[in-house]
């Protein structure tokens, strides 16, 4: 073959090969067309996902509403309060408003418990004692030496969770207008006085303030003291003019309301728990929907341990701080004998309560007994 010859061949052969290539590549599809499809693949899946359908909000209207607590800025009911606040304004995504007022702004004692019985505030947080003025059967909560001394707090949750004594106190309390969300533990109760209290035999003549409460003065007169009803914010001025000897309250009380500033001895018998009761007005209760009235009562009813926790850590914390910074301060715990001592004159303080505690009183009682037993059986406690 000629190189002429030649030449022409391999040019022949070189455009097939060239045509191949094309041909090939005309195979693929193009890098833009493979996006464009992926976009829209994407596009289709995100209008399936927005077509599902929203949940419907828990309130189509914003709910105000008020509570007043019977504890100053930073004890327990106060901040528990205030965490329940927090947490119905995020469940409800802002829709449910609820400002907490603390002690001393909307009034005294008796009269924040009037205010949510009549709905001008719509909660109350209070204890046994003060809300006992209105419905008699909560005082049950104040009987010495009701609650077992270990892991009273577990029992109470287990009292409402399972038992049958809420239900009974909620007929109680609607037949004054109001509802109970649940009992918290706050802590035992601490008397604290000018001269030690070892024994029985020391409660007599000590003049004590007590919170209102016909109930708390017949415990304290058969422990053989004089009890004295004094409003809260008097407290600190009776102690400090010797208008009484002494006072009882739990430790965060005591810190916060400087009662240990004027008290030199702190006495536990391990007889009396605080008892804090959150309430409602009813008729405001009743008007709320279904889904926020169960979260009400679930979210109080969780809240009894880490409150109780909570509230545990802080007396530790507030013991020892009060201690340095009054070594004189002396703890004493009347235990073995003496307790039993102490025991056997509160019991016959018990029967004064079907006298006092209203038309349920006796259903309350013998259902807080069984109550409490059942519990004991079911967390072990002896």
């Amino acid at each position: 073959m000629t190189s002429k010859n030649k030449f022409w061949m391999f040019l022949l052969v070189a455009m097939v090969l060239t045509a191949g290539v094309f041909m090939l590549a005309g195979c693929e599809e193009p890098e833009e067309v493979v996006e464009e499809e992926a976009v829209e693949e994407e596009a289709v899946e995100e209008e399936a996902v927005e077509e599902e359908p929203e949940e419907e909000p828990v309130l189509d209207e914003v709910i105000e509403a008020r509570l007043a607590s019977e504890e100053v800025e930073g004890d327990f009911m106060t901040v528990w309060a205030e965490n329940f606040s927090e947490h119905m304004y995020d469940w409800s995504d802002g829709m449910y408003q609820l400002d907490v007022y603390p002690m001393g702004t909307l009034g005294d004692l008796r009269d924040i418990n009037e205010l949510a019985q009549l709905g001008v505030v719509e909660y109350v947080f209070s204890d046994f004692a003060w809300i006992g003025a209105f419905v008699p059967e909560a005082m049950v909560f104040g009987l010495h030496y009701m609650w077992p001394e270990e892991r009273p707090w577990e029992v109470m949750e287990w009292v409402v969770r399972h038992g049958d004594t809420m239900e009974i106190l909620e007929e109680s309390y609607r037949r004054e207008g109001l509802v109970p969300l649940s009992i918290m533990f706050e802590g035992w109760q601490w008397m604290t006085s000018h001269e030690p209290i070892r024994t029985i035999d020391d409660m007599d003549g000590y003049d004590v303030r007590i919170m209102a409460s016909d109930m708390l003065n017949e415990q304290y007169l058969a422990l053989g003291a004089s009890p004295t009803p004094m409003d809260y914010g008097e407290v600190y001025s009776g102690l400090q003019t010797g208008l009484i000897d002494g006072q009882v309250n739990p430790l965060f009380a005591i810190k916060s309301m400087d009662f240990y500033q004027e008290q030199d001895y702190f006495t536990q018998i391990f007889a009396e728990v605080f008892v804090g009761i959150p309430t409602i007005n009813m008729v405001f209760f009743d008007s709320l929907p279904e889904a926020v009235q169960e979260e009400h009562l679930d979210w109080w009813s969780d809240a009894i341990l880490p409150a109780a926790d909570w509230i545990n850590e802080r007396h530790e914390g507030e013991l020892d701080e009060m201690l340095e910074e009054r070594p004189e301060i002396e703890v004493i715990e009347v235990t073995g004998e003496e307790q039993e001592r102490f025991k056997e004159a509160a019991m016959d303080a018990h029967e004064k309560f079907f006298e006092y505690g209203g038309p349920n009183a006796e259903a309350i009682y013998e259902a807080l007994v069984s109550d409490i037993e059942n519990a004991k059986e079911e967390l072990g406690i002896e």
